[in-house]
Parts: C-alpha cells; structure tokens; sequence
C-alpha cells in the first residue's frame, strides 16, 4: 500500500491510500469508504452552520460531489479529512451568501417620531404575472434539461427534486443502496450544472 511521508497519522495515511484508489483505478469502494467515514461529521457540522437538516443534507452531498470531483487536486501536505471540510464550509457559505430570504421583524415595520407612528408596507412574497410567466418557463427549461439525462439520472433527479422524495424512499423505491443513490445524485447534478452553464441568460 501507498505510504506518505508527510501525513503522520495512521487515519491519514489510510484516506490518502483510499484516495489514490479512488482517483487512480476509480475504485468504487473507495469512493463509498470516504463517505461512510466522513458523511455524519461533515452534515454534523453543516447543520450547525444552517440549522436546517434538508439543506445540511443536500449541502453533504454537493460537498462529496465537489471533492471527489477534484480529487485529482488534492495533495498529501495535508490530510484528506482537513481538505474535505474545508470545501464543506466554503460550499456552505456560498450557499448561505446566495440563499435569499428576507426577514421582516416587527421592530422594522413600525418606527416613532415623536408622537407619530410610521407603518412600512410589508413586501409582498406573491409574483406578479411576469414573475409568474417567467417561473414557468424556467421550470420547463428545467424539465428539457433533465430529459436530456441518462435515464437512471432522470429517474433519481425526477424523484428527489419533482416528487420531492427522501433519499431513504428513492433508495426504497429504486431498490438500491442509499450510499449509490446519494453518489448517483451528485453526478446527476453535475451533469445539470454543465448542461445548464449553457443556459445562463435563463437563471
């Protein structure tokens, strides 16, 4: 087995063996290894810095996707677990930065001078018919570009998204193992993003 040197602990040196399995004979046991290992704490610590356990969960697996995507960058200065939860975080801030909701607090909507009070309108979170129109055509470019997936991405991309199905369901209903539908799914949502990076004036 492959040793480094500079890794100086026997966990180290086991992911960087299992990582080099991964990247170089594309070793599917590998692959679930890594995620078996490290999949709780990474949503662990993703939870905390969402407090919402859809998003944590969806945010692991992109996080997966990103670095096994990348293993090839990798480099053993540093042990696999620390790159790992460094493009966890940095995903999620990303996320966190873009996520765009806003909170209207009671405080915000009514201010006093003097013995006048000041009431703000409260922003409305309906479309209007343009947004509407707008939402429907992004939803059925959505729809092609999903179509245009291999038939068991579209399937699982169908469910997760579409039916808004657990990945415990898809795992039920495909009669798969849930590590291969979570690996499937990030694959899928990769092959979207490159499909849809030629569709930017649309998003």
């Amino acid at each position: 087995m492959e040793v480094n040197s500079q890794l100086t602990t026997d966990k180290a040196q086991r992911d960087y063996q299992l990582v080099c399995r991964a990247r170089e004979n594309g070793d599917q046991r590998a692959y679930a290894d890594l995620m078996r290992m490290y999949k709780e704490p990474i949503y662990l610590m993703l939870l905390k810095m969402t407090k919402n356990p859809t998003e944590a969960d969806d945010l692991t697996i992109e996080a997966f996707g990103k670095a096994f995507a990348s293993l090839h960058l990798y480099t053993p200065t540093h042990a696999f677990s620390t790159w790992l939860f460094s493009i966890a975080t940095n995903n999620c801030v990303d996320f966190i930065r873009k996520k765009r909701l806003q909170t209207i607090y009671l405080d915000d909507i009514r201010t006093c001078v003097g013995d006048d009070a000041y009431e703000y309108p409260i922003p409305s979170n309906d479309n209007n018919p343009e947004e509407d129109i707008i939402h429907q055509q992004r939803i059925q470019i959505l729809r092609e570009v999903v179509r245009q997936l291999k038939p068991r991405y579209r399937k699982l991309v169908e469910m997760r998204y579409f039916e808004e199905m657990s990945y415990e369901e898809i795992a039920e209903e495909m009669k798969m193992p849930l590590g291969t539908v979570k690996v499937q799914l990030f694959r899928a949502r990769d092959l979207l993003y490159n499909i849809l990076s030629s569709k930017k004036e649309f998003f």
